[in-house]
């Protein structure tokens, strides 16, 4: 009887035992094929549908990572992707929309025409992506049979009230059994930063002017907006304008008024 109770218990351990490496080699098989999807599928590939009667989908998914993240570059460093005169803050080069090297001088306009110059910066820097996306949509098309015409056209970006227009002046043209044109393809952004360049067209007009501006009397105006003033050993200034509601900033640097070193106010 004992003998058989011991052989009871003994098959009894046997199962666990097998149950439990039945679920290690489960728990495997989906690590291993979590793996596999991982390095399969690269990592910013488009994986969603292609939805052929809607391509203007196709373009905004495509375009507007690329458009955000130059926007936010951007917006850190002044208004340029690559700053020629600009100061080192916080491990970002900015800017100087306005400079003077000389002391006690109030500083001259770098960048007067900051809005267009922004827009020009976006343009240029988006170029080969747009490009990219026109001829992967041709390739999605195409993967479906479809006839694909392509007439390549111009891409215009807008600073506009609390949004960022981009427009790409293509022309799509494809046909299987009917022939069907897309055209006025354009990628919308919800982004104040037409605002903040507007505020620091003001904050540089006042510096140029009379010296430096009073920060307090913007955030007075506009309730949702914080500016936060930067003071370098060299005179320089950073300013950094921030929407409060979405945290987007704008920040730039100026050298105006500057006091040699060693010179104390009263």
């Amino acid at each position: 009887m004992y003998s058989n109770k011991k052989r009871g218990w003994s098959e009894i351990n046997k199962r666990k035992k097998g149950q439990v490496t039945i679920f290690i080699i489960i728990a495997m098989i989906i690590v291993g094929l979590a793996v596999l999807f991982f390095f399969i599928i690269p990592r910013g590939e488009i994986t969603t549908e292609f939805d052929e009667k809607n391509p203007y989908a196709f373009i905004q998914t495509c375009m507007e990572d690329k458009i955000e993240d130059t926007v936010e570059i951007i917006s850190l460093q002044g208004g340029s992707i690559a700053p020629e005169h600009y100061i080192i803050h916080k491990d970002e080069k900015v800017e100087y929309l306005c400079y003077t090297n000389e002391y006690y001088r109030n500083c001259v306009m770098q960048q007067p025409l900051l809005k267009q110059h922004i827009e020009s910066e976006i343009e240029n820097e988006i170029r080969g992506d747009v490009v990219g996306c026109f001829n992967a949509l041709r390739t999605s098309y195409e993967e479906k049979n479809y006839n694909v015409n392509i007439g390549p056209g111009i891409t215009t970006v807008e600073l506009l009230p609390k949004r960022i227009v981009t427009n790409f002046n293509y022309v799509l043209t494809v046909s299987k059994a009917q022939t069907d044109r897309y055209d006025s393809f354009s990628v919308v952004l919800n982004n104040n930063l037409y605002e903040l360049v507007g505020i620091t067209n003001s904050i540089l007009d006042f510096e140029t002017r009379y010296g430096e501006a009073e920060t307090s009397l913007y955030m007075n105006y506009y309730h949702d907006l914080g500016v936060n003033k930067s003071k370098k050993s060299d005179g320089s200034t950073v300013y950094t304008l921030k929407d409060i509601n979405n945290e987007k900033k704008f920040q730039f640097a100026l050298r105006s008024g500057a006091l040699p070193p060693g010179y104390r106010t009263s």
